[in-house]
């Protein structure tokens, strides 16, 4: 089982706060005692365990905003490497929220659905063929947000790996994608490179219908 791994990724992923430093020890043995990583993985995840364990709670903070909230290529919703600002990110919203509801998950926060650490919450509570199809879908985004984190040489590159190591996806250590913040950037990468959500691309059914299937794929009735 690989439920208290994903569990403990997903608050590796939220915001930073003394609750979370205080609980880093229970996180890392948590960690060790699934066994779904390997050795060498949990090796890449102790830099950042010692960051956020640290006493300057504020300068991880900072950090943190500074990656997640401040460039849209490091977004941590998943719908926005996707839909952007579209009308489809709004239908696509509701879709997962059905799928929370249906599976008897409550969510329990003020976040949007589409947030990485809500969404591997809930896949903590699937069970592991089904969580590993899910993050599989979602693999391209978790690499392309490993090799910009690695481009920027920082600590959670280590989670997007272990993330994408749990879906079984290939894993780039020597991936380091500059990254550029700027709004005009993010216009061009979407208008020279379709972005597809998981493996297989768009077709003929479009954004709206290709996250569909992959809740489908989930398999919850």
């Amino acid at each position: 089982m690989m439920s208290r791994t994903l569990k403990a990724l997903s608050a590796l992923l939220t915001y930073p706060t003394e609750d979370l430093a205080a609980a880093v020890p229970e996180i890392h043995s948590a960690l060790a005692a699934d066994a779904a990583l390997t050795r060498r993985q949990l090796a890449q995840i102790g830099p950042l365990l010692s960051r956020l364990g640290a006493a300057d709670t504020m300068a991880a903070e900072e950090a943190y905003v500074g990656l997640f909230d401040r460039s849209r290529l490091l977004s941590l919703h998943l719908f926005e490497h996707v839909h952007g600002e579209s009308r489809d990110r709004g239908q696509a919203m509701v879709d997962l929220l059905g799928l929370y509801a249906r599976s008897g998950y409550e969510v329990a926060t003020d976040e949007l659905p589409d947030y990485l650490p809500l969404f591997i919450e809930f896949l903590s509570t699937r069970s592991d063929a089904e969580a590993k199809e899910s993050l599989a879908d979602v693999a391209h985004i978790l690499g392309a947000m490993h090799g910009r984190l690695r481009g920027r040489d920082d600590a959670y590159a280590a989670v997007l790996a272990a993330l994408l190591a749990l879906a079984g996806a290939p894993v780039d250590d020597a991936a380091r994608e500059p990254v550029d913040d700027s709004d005009d950037a993010l216009d061009r990468a979407w208008e020279e490179t379709p972005v597809t959500f998981g493996p297989g691309g768009l077709g003929e059914q479009g954004s709206c219908g290709k996250v569909a299937g992959m809740l489908e794929r989930m398999r919850i009735q």
